[in-house]
Formats: structure tokens, sequence, C-alpha cells
């Protein structure tokens, strides 16, 4: 294969790097031992997609753009997927015994010899980057795998198959799952494994007309994998509600149950919930990390402040407690972040829930059935005479509950619970509406805290920018959060999967009811005049603390507009 100019000569005569940069990178490359190409893009000089088309150039071979390229399932089978994870390489395109294969890797030449002998066809190749290699093996290996299982069933109804041989409860260790495992076991341990090593926080599978569709829920946000083939619902549907312990014959109602998993070395709760639907049961299964849990009240996101604040609230030997935002918004992680951090032996800590999603040493956890009438107001009338210094109401749903949680706080507990409003002032008219008179109100709530979960950068691209002056106008920061700021972006990379971001953290609104907002809540102040009274005391907004974390170049402010844009009190 002629050799024509170095790439890194053609990155350099197409502008895209300067001499300066790559010098940098050579000398980078020296130091750790990794190649040129490597370096350059760690350096974040340039893409990999800029890398991958100067190689082709210089080596005379095609570009490849795989999310633009239909390869059929034939040329698939012509790789083993062992093999293709082995050395990140893809079939393209078979013809006259040549196989065209995407690698990132043009002067691997063992690798080449290698599959030359191996697959028994002359290689000629083409480059594509590695972490859209890796995306595109996931993905239509993912699919081929559900697709054999489809062929091994098609000789099954869905009611013929026998589900006893496949109730096992080494569902996650892999010595138990073989090539010769039911094709339905191994789908199902394909979704779940898939979606963990994702970082997906729920897997959802929902039936349609003509397919079943396959969604992940990615750092809030969510993510269309593969689609299993439509006569496959019925089989996923019993292998699930069988590692449910639900009744597989029942289609008509919601059922909920719980599978305990192994991926890895990871032990898993997943939180099953089934509802039926036009066509078909549709599935919800919420994956429970316990390491989520583990996390201090450092680790949340708050500003410095807003720590010290709400350290000390929690140390306050009586009242309530509000943490309120959306489902999804992280109140539950921020409540067990603040018991873990009072969680000590001199301290008697008890919760209702409904349910109990984690497991916390050391806390006496019950979990509401409200089919036994064992519901939040009932439980804490009970745990009241067990002497506990700390409950927590999973959620103050109704007036009784209300109630009840305010009782225990005026009588010498601390109480923490959580509410569904939009921000912090708005809880306070929440617990009016509910009926709950206003004076127990403004003499039992000690604080109220609102929370949104937004997306950070991936600190392996991220890379600094400057946004455009409009931009910066429109979204209202202040000119002593400008002096300091440091925007970046993530400009997508195997590490995020090409999203640019990776990981999730906390924006807050954290309010505490000084005399001046208890004289409000006495006298029935709407929210917009609680809300200004505690701007001026000092409270950070959500759409605020979102700014600071966007000028400390942790998130974008595309990211907080999404989750907490600003409303016209701001």
């Amino acid at each position: 294969m002629a050799k024509r100019r170095n790439f890194a000569s053609i990155l350099l005569k197409n502008g895209l790097i300067s001499q300066e940069q790559l010098d940098e990178a050579q000398k980078l490359a020296e130091k750790t031992g990794d190649k040129l190409a490597v370096s350059l893009t760690n350096l974040g000089y340039v893409t990999s997609a800029n890398v991958m088309k100067a190689m082709a150039e210089e080596h005379g071979v095609r570009y490849v753009r795989i999310s633009q390229e239909n390869i059929p399932p034939a040329v698939l089978e012509l790789m083993p997927e062992t093999l293709a994870r082995e050395y990140v390489v893809l079939p393209l395109e078979e013809g006259d015994g040549e196989l065209t294969i995407v690698t990132s890797d043009p002067e691997n030449f063992d690798m080449i010899d290698k599959l030359n002998f191996m697959l028994n066809r002359q290689i000629r190749i083409a480059l594509a980057p590695k972490e859209t290699i890796l995306e595109a093996i996931n993905r239509l290996y993912g699919q081929s795998v559900g697709e054999s299982a489809d062929a091994m069933l098609q000789e099954f109804t869905d009611t013929a198959i026998d589900f006893t041989e496949t109730d096992d409860e080494g569902f996650g260790d892999d010595e138990n799952i073989d090539e010769s495992s039911a094709p339905i076991v191994r789908l199902t341990q394909l979704i779940i494994t898939e979606a963990v090593q994702l970082r997906a926080s729920d897997i959802h599978i929902e039936p349609f007309e003509d397919r079943i569709r396959v969604r992940y829920r990615i750092d809030g946000v969510l993510v269309e994998r593969d689609s299993p083939p439509r006569r496959l619902l019925g089989a996923l549907l019993s292998r699930i509600k069988i590692l449910s312990k639900l009744d597989i014959a029942e289609r008509r109602r919601t059922q909920d149950g719980r599978i305990k998993v192994t991926v890895g070395e990871k032990e898993l709760d997943l939180r099953v919930s089934i509802i039926p639907t036009n066509h078909g049961q549709s599935v919800v299964m919420r994956i429970l990390d316990k390491d989520n849990i583990k996390i201090g009240l450092r680790q949340l996101g708050f500003a410095e402040d807003d720590f010290n604040t709400f350290n000390n609230l929690i140390r306050r030997p009586n009242g309530i407690i509000l943490v309120t935002g959306p489902t999804g918004s992280g109140k539950t992680t921020s409540l067990y972040a603040a018991l873990n951090a009072l969680n000590t032996p001199d301290r008697k800590i008890i919760t209702a829930e409904d349910p109990v999603e984690y497991y916390l040493a050391g806390i006496n956890q019950v979990e509401i059935k409200h089919q036994i009438g064992l519901d939040f107001a009932s439980v804490i009338r009970s745990m009241l005479r067990q002497a506990p210094n700390i409950i927590l109401v999973g959620e103050m749903r109704d007036l009784e509950t209300a109630q009840m949680g305010i009782q225990a706080s005026l009588t010498g507990h601390l109480v923490f619970s959580t509410l569904h409003t939009n921000d912090a002032p708005s809880a306070v008219t929440r617990l009016a509406d509910m009926g709950v008179p206003s004076y127990l109100v403004a003499s039992s709530v000690i604080a109220i805290m609102a929370q949104r979960l937004v997306r950070t950068i991936c600190k392996k691209c991220r890379a600094q920018f400057s946004p455009s002056q409009a931009a910066i106008e429109a979204a209202g920061f202040p000119e002593k959060v400008l002096a300091n700021a440091k925007f970046m972006r993530g400009r997508g990379c195997s590490n995020c999967n090409m999203k640019g971001y990776r990981g999730r953290l906390g924006i807050y609104e954290l309010m505490k009811m000084s005399s001046k907002i208890r004289e409000l809540t006495f006298a029935e102040a709407s929210a917009g005049a609680i809300r200004q009274a505690a701007i001026s005391e000092g409270m950070k907004t959500l759409y605020f603390d979102g700014l600071l974390k966007v000028a400390r170049g942790v998130t974008t402010l595309e990211e907080v507009m999404r989750v907490a844009k600003m409303t016209e009190d701001e």
C-alpha cells in the first residue's frame, strides 16, 4: 500500500492544527508512549474524526461514516462478535472473496494478517474513529443477538415455551449462562447488562403494533437501543415476571416486583413496574445501585454557603425539612445522604417509604403497604411510640400524613420529607392547599429545598469555549459571576458515548424559614411574595445556582435552561 504524506502534515496543511500544537502532542506521545493521533485528540486539538480522515488520505483508503452505512446481517455473520470486539473492527461489505473491515488502526498489519487467516478472506480496510466502531459493535451485534434468539424461538409459540428451566437465582452469574441457555434468558440478560454498563437508571420495554421499543434512561435522558422482534414480547414478559416473582398469567392488572441481579461484581436491585397498554404490557425496570447512596453531602453539588446552611439545619433537634422537585430529581439521594451523615449509634432513625428503594445499614425502614392498611399516617403514629430522634416520611401526599409529620416535629422530632412542587416557596402554599393550617406550617417547617439534576460535562473531552455575547446577556449572568467565568463544553468521546456529558449533579434552591417568611406564611401570602422575600434575604434560585455551575465549567447553559428555565419572578 503506497504511502502518501504523513497524516500530521495533512492536518497541518488543512489548518486543523498548528505546528506548536503538533510539537506539544509529539512530546506528550514520547512521554506517555501513546500514538501521536491519540495524543492530539487527548489534548483536544483535533477531533478523532478529522484524524481518521487525514489517515485515510495518507493510506489511500476510504473514510466511513458508520451511522450512514447499511451493513447487511449476512456480512455481520462473517465475523464473530468476539473477533470484532478483540480487534475493534467491523465488517462493512463483502465481494469477490474480499471482506472490507472498518478499523481505526491502519498500521496494525499483524491484525490484518490474522483476520486474513481466520476468516479465509482477503482483507481490505476502511477507517472510522474507534468510538464510533465500538458504538456500532454494541448496536449491531446487540441486534444480531435478538435476531438469533428470534430464529431459535420461531418453532415455538409464546405459550409453548417451557420457562421452568430458566427460573434460576443465578441470573447474573455468567457461568450459568452459556450458548445452550434458552435464548430468551440471554436476551433478557443482554438488555439488563447493557443498561448497567451504560450507567442507565431505568430500562423501558414498550410494545407497539409492529415492534418492541427498548429505551434506557442515561443521565436523565432516554436513549433508544435495539428493538427485539415483536413476536418475542410474550416470552420476554414472562421471563421478566418470573425473575420478579410475579404472576405470568395476569395481563389485565398493574404489577410491581423486584429482581436481584449480579452484573460483573455489582449486586443490583431492579424495581419492576408492569402496566397493561393497548398493544400489550409495558415494563419499566428501575436500576437501584447501592453505590449511588454512599455519596456524602459534599458530593451532592451544593455551593459552599448552601452546604454549610444545610449541614447546620439537619443537626437541629426538631422541625421539618422538606425537599421538593419532580420525579427523578434526586430527592431520595439527597435525603439518604443527610441520613448517612446523621446515622450514628446515639441516634435512632426510622423511615416510612413507598417503596423502600435502598436498604441502609443501622436505619429502621418501614415499607408502606396500603392493601393491609399500613399507610403513612398509621406508620408515623406507631413510629412515634418507638422514641426515634429522626423520622423520614417518603412523601407528604395528603392532609393526614402532613398533619402527622407536623405533630411529630412539634413533639421534638426532626422530620425529613418530600413534596412535588416546582420550587421551594411553592411548598408553603401546597401545604395550605392540602388543608394544613398556616400557623402549623409556620411553626414546624424550618427549611425547604428545591432541587433538579443537570448533566455534567464529560471530564475526558471537555474544552473551554466562549459563548456569544447575546447568549450571555439572554441568560442574565451577573457581572460578578462573569468576571471569573470559565465556560466549558464536551466535544464528545467514547467515555461519554459522544454526548459530551457524563454523570449528573444537583442544582439547589434552599429557603430557610426566617421570621419574615414565617410572618408571610402565617398571613397566607402568595408563593410569589414568599419567593421575593426569600431572594431578598439571600436565597439563590435554582436557575441562579445553575448559572454559577455553568460559570465554573461544570455544566452547560443549555442543560440549566432545560431543567430550570427562568421564570418571570427571576
